[in-house]
Order: structure tokens, then C-alpha cells, then sequence
């Protein structure tokens, strides 16, 4: 496993170009100040040991506000081209992280991403824009232009660049001694920030429960707790840094007082001129202002090392394979062919999701998946969905592994509809799709009516959730949108839950329909989904405790001696 520091290290050749520049320009800007110091002192000297005239000084006069803005120039650059770099290795890595995510998929991931998830995604990776933007090239700057001062004073007097050079490791080795219990209350502000997200969130999401229970005021209480807690450990992290920068500002301003000291006393005992003194006590500060900078920037440094340990394991975590195409000549104008054979899902701990699953679904069928709980339904639809790779065994679809969702479609019990117009929920798998499609999905799926019904057509806006839809209409839409595709396989989840019973006739005519076009598998908790939604000589399977315990019909609803029948008088749901 990669460490935090390889780990942005790794991430910096996305920006290494622009940051090269960065580093180049502000040494443009170190070279400028060189030649505006020298300048500087010249006119200062002439004019006050020599009296010279205006017309003496006027070309270095004219010659030092463009110094200035040929300066201001260079260091403006040098930021552009920090943050173009910074921007540049943020939008890679996000872009890295949502094709590793959608490749993992929510199984993979082992939850759905939760406030301190979030946290990592959003503001884990933004904290890495100031180390980019500034601490890297603030590092380079640091290691060449006091080196070039040094170089450009040594000749001049020695002395001063003697005691630049002694006093120089100083402010880095400060800055490392501070820095080692910094890093320790990096991580502790983190971890405290990440726990006060994730509870804030999971209140304002149970709101209606809490305030049932008569709770609010105790969570409220709660919140308020986690937020001192991160007040204190912020402060902690502000009085180190604090501390920081008054031992580095002190520790430059004493080294900037000895070098004035003996320049004083080499100009008072005449073993140096007044122009080189000036030039040296000009420089002074600027030797010292890049280490002073770098420690400033080192607490970015120590956020992105805190914010890069929590990314590390979503950047490492391996990639699926990307399933093999499977030929157009393969495939069966009825439907998917799918297979499973011996299927093993580990989730280790000694627990099997599934355990030798064995099961043919012939193309155009309709197989229905029914078990108690915990007997391997939903695992066995992660893994036709490729959100799951077997452990053992196969899953095949149309003789190629599971994986290819460009001719799958997936109805959950829940639907997830984005905010957005009706239009662009049902395009949301069929980007192409044109109107005549989505009327005739919508037609199928037995919701035309809600394009006379919302307020615009398929324009009328949909709030996040469909929230403005009820459930039957949400499902509707949801069925819509995975017929749009013309989906292979259908995959759905107890399609018909929770629904009044018009709602579920009209799932389950359009379901029925399907049949000769489409293989269809669902999961069905209730004998009133499979009388309503399978015809007598559909496929009923029986999961029990990850394998295939009895293989049937949906007529064997009425075999008061058959599986469905002890099934679900065991449940109590008959």
C-alpha cells in the first residue's frame, strides 16, 4: 500500500508542467529583485554620499518602476500557473476517482456514500489545492533563489553571506520540530470534521423520526457537542500554527538584525561602501521571505497529507476488468441468455452471499427470484448488474462474464429520479433517445398520462427524488426509463411494492408485454407479485441460504404441498 506523501507525490506529474513555470517565473521574479536591489542602493548611495543631481540618477530612477512592474508581472504569472496547476491535478484526480467509483460500484464500495464519504470526495481532495498551488513551488523557490543571493552577496561581502548561510536552517528545522505535533492535530480536526458532517447529515435526514420520538433537542445537543469538539481541535491546530509563524517571523528578523549589525559596524570602520551595504540589507529580507513563505505553506502541506490518507484507499481500491463485448451475432433477438454456474459470492467471516448457485435463464423468459431473507436475491442480482464479481464460479450473460450493462436495465424498489425535467429522467440511460421514444417507454410503461398531467410535458421540472411524484407515478417513471433503452435484460425488485392496486396492474401489464422481447428477472417478497406480474408457466426460483433449493412455476402458487406455498405461509405472508 502506497503512503500519503507517494501518494500526492504520484499525483504531481499531472501539474508538473505548469508548475515548472510556476517555479520559473518566480525565479524571473528573484532575479528582477536582484537587479531593482542594486539599483536601489546605487541611487541611494549616489545621491547621499556623492550629492549627485536628477540627471545623474534618472535612467536607474525610470529603470526601477519597471524593474517593479516587469516584477509584479513575473510573480502574477507564477500564481496562474501554480493555480492552473492545482486545478489541473484536482480535475484529474476527481476525474480518476468517479471512473474508479462507477467501476466499483455501491456493492463495492461496501455503503452508500455518507456524509464523511462526501467529505473526503468534496473536501478532501479541494485541501490538496493549496499544497499543489502553493507549497510545491514554494519548496523549489526556497531550495534555488536563497542559493542565488548567497551566491550574488558572497563576492560582495563575505561576512553577510556567511551568516545567511548559517542562519538559513534555522527557519526549515523550526518548521519540522513544529510541524511533527501538527500533523497529529491534522488528523485529529479531520477525523473530528468527518464526524460532526456525517451526524449533522444523518439528522437533517431523519428529521421526521426524531421529532416523532420527541428526540430533537437531544440530537440537537449532540450536534452541538461534535461542533465544540471540532471548534477545539481547530483552535488547537491555529494556536500551533500561530506559534509557527511567530517562531519563523522571529527567527528571520533576528538573522536580518545580525546581518544589519555588522554591516553597521564594517560601514562604520570603512570595510565596506555604503552601496554595497544597502545592496546586502536590501536583500536580506528577500533571502529570508521565500523560507518565511514555505512556512506558511507547510500547514497546507500537513492538510493534504491528512486529506491524501483518507483518499488512498478509494484510489488503490482494484479496478473490475472491463467485461469482454459480447458479438452482435451472439446475441438472441428474444432476449439475454443467462447463466449461473456454481456461484460463489465470499463476503468473508464466514459468510456466503451465494453458495454454489447453479440456474439457466433461457432468452425471453421470465424468471422470478424468490428466498427468505438473506438467501442470496439481491447478490445474485449484483452480480448480473456487475456490481459483484463471483468468488467461484460463473455468471454469464449471453456467454460472455457479467458486467456489460449497455443492454441491462435495472428497476430498484426505491428509484433514484434526478432533479431535472421528465425529459432528462428518462434519457438518463438513452441519451439519444429521441421524443417518440419516450412517449412510446412511457406508453409501455403505463404513464403517458403524466405528460398531460405535470406542467409542461416532458418538460415539467421533476424535483430531486421525485419528490412532486407519488410512488406509483415514481415507479412508473422509472420503468419508462429502463424501457427506453430496450433493454436485453430487465432486472427489478419487487417492481410492484407498496403500490395501490391500480399501480400495480398497470406495472404488471407492462411487464407481461415484455414477454418474447426481453429476459426478465425480478425479486419478488410477495405472493401477490407473482400472480399479478407472472403468467402460470413463468419461472419461480427458490433461494435458500445461497443456493437453488427448488426450481418452479408460478402455478405452484395453487399447490398448497409446493415450495411457494411453505414458503411464504413461513413468512406470513400468504
Amino acid at each position: 500500500m502506497s503512503t500519503p506523501k507517494a501518494f500526492l507525490k504520484d499525483h504531481k506529474a499531472a501539474g508538473r508542467r505548469p508548475l515548472n513555470r510556476a517555479v520559473g517565473w518566480s525565479l524571473a521574479a528573484g532575479v528582477l529583485l536582484i537587479a531593482q536591489a542594486w539599483l536601489l542602493a546605487d541611487v541611494l548611495a549616489s545621491v547621499a554620499l556623492f550629492g549627485a543631481s536628477l540627471d545623474e540618477v534618472v535612467r536607474p530612477l525610470v529603470a526601477l518602476p519597471l524593474l517593479m512592474l516587469a516584477r509584479a508581472g513575473a510573480l502574477w504569472l507564477a500564481d496562474l500557473e501554480a493555480l492552473a496547476a492545482a486545478r489541473r491535478i484536482k480535475g484529474g484526480m476527481r476525474a480518476e476517482l468517479g471512473r474508479r467509483l462507477a467501476g466499483l460500484g455501491p456493492v463495492r464500495l461496501g455503503r452508500p456514500p455518507s456524509a464523511e464519504f462526501g467529505l473526503g470526495l468534496v473536501e478532501g481532495i479541494e485541501a490538496l489545492g493549496p499544497y499543489y498551488a502553493g507549497y510545491l513551488p514554494g519548496m523549489a523557490l526556497a531550495a534555488v533563489l536563497p542559493l542565488a543571493i548567497i551566491g550574488v552577496v558572497l563576492p560582495i561581502d563575505w561576512i553577510s553571506a556567511l551568516v545567511l548561510a548559517v542562519t538559513a536552517p534555522l527557519i526549515p528545522l523550526a518548521m519540522i520540530l513544529i510541524g511533527k505535533g501538527t500533523e497529529r492535530l491534522n488528523q485529529a480536526q479531520w477525523a473530528a470534521m468527518a464526524r460532526l458532517g456525517a451526524r449533522f447529515l444523518e439528522s437533517l435526514q431523519g428529521l421526521t423520526t426524531l421529532k416523532l420520538f420527541a428526540v430533537g433537542r437531544r440530537e440537537a445537543a449532540l450536534v452541538a457537542r461534535l461542533s465544540d469538539d471540532y471548534r477545539k481541535t481547530t483552535m488547537k491546530v491555529l494556536r500551533v500554527a500561530f506559534l509557527s509563524s511567530l517562531a519563523l517571523e522571529f527567527l528571520a528578523s533576528v538573522s536580518i538584525a545580525v546581518v544589519a549589525v555588522f554591516i553597521g559596524f564594517r560601514l562604520l570602520w570603512g570595510e565596506i561602501d555604503l552601496a554595497r551595504g544597502l545592496f546586502v540589507l536590501l536583500l536580506a529580507p528577500e533571502f529570508y521571505l521565500p523560507l518565511r513563505r514555505l512556512g506558511t505553506h507547510y500547514h497546507a502541506r500537513l492538510d493534504a497529507v491528512a486529506a491524501a490518507e483518507r483518499l488512498l484507499p478509494l484510489f488503490e481500491a482494484p479496478e473490475p476488468e472491463a467485461p469482454p463485448a459480447v458479438p452482435a451475432g451472439a446475441r438472441d433477438p428474444r432476449g439475454a441468455h443467462v447463466v449461473f454456474e456454481d456461484a460463489v459470492v465470499d463476503f468473508g467471516d464466514g459468510r456466503r452471499g451465494l453458495d454454489g448457485l447453479s440456474l439457466k435463464v433461457p432468452p425471453g423468459t421470465t424468471l422470478a427470484l424468490v428466498g427468505p431473507s438473506g438467501a442470496g436475491k439481491s447478490t445474485a442480482m449484483n452480480l448480473l448488474l456487475g456490481f459483484l464479481a463471483p468468488d467461484g464460479g460463473r455468471v454469464l450473460i449471453d456467454g460472455a462474464p457479467a458486467g456489460d450493462r449497455s443492454h441491462l436495465a435495472w428497476v430498484p424498489q426505491s428509484p433514484y429520479l434526478i432533479r431535472g425535467s421528465l425529459r432528462d429522467n428518462l434519457r438518463l440511460g438513452a441519451p439519444q433517445a429521441d421524443d417518440a421514444a419516450l412517449l412510446a417507454a412511457l406508453e409501455a410503461a403505463s404513464a403517458a398520462h403524466l405528460v398531460d398531467l405535470l406542467p409542461g410535458g416532458l418538460d415539467a421540472p421533476l424535483a430531486e427524488h421525485g419528490r412532486d411524484l407519488s410512488g406509483g407515478e415514481m415507479r412508473r417513471v422509472a420503468l419508462a426509463r429502463a424501457l427506453v433503452r430496450q433493454p436485453r435484460l430487465l432486472l427489478l425488485d419487487e417492481p410492484t411494492a407498496g403500490l395501490d392496486a391500480a399501480s400495480e396492474q398497470a406495472i404488471s401489464a407492462a411487464l407481461k408485454a415484455r414477454r418474447g422481447t426481453a429476459t426478465v428477472i425480478l425479486i419478488a417478497h410477495r405472493p401477490q407479485t407473482l400472480r399479478h406480474t407472472l403468467a402460470a408457466d413463468d419461472a419461480v426460483a427458490v433461494l435458500e441460504a445461497g443456493r437453488l433449493a427448488a426450481l418452479t412455476t408460478a402455478a405452484a402458487l395453487d399447490d398448497p404441498a409446493g415450495p411457494l406455498a411453505a414458503l411464504f405461509s413461513q413468512a406470513g405472508a400468504a
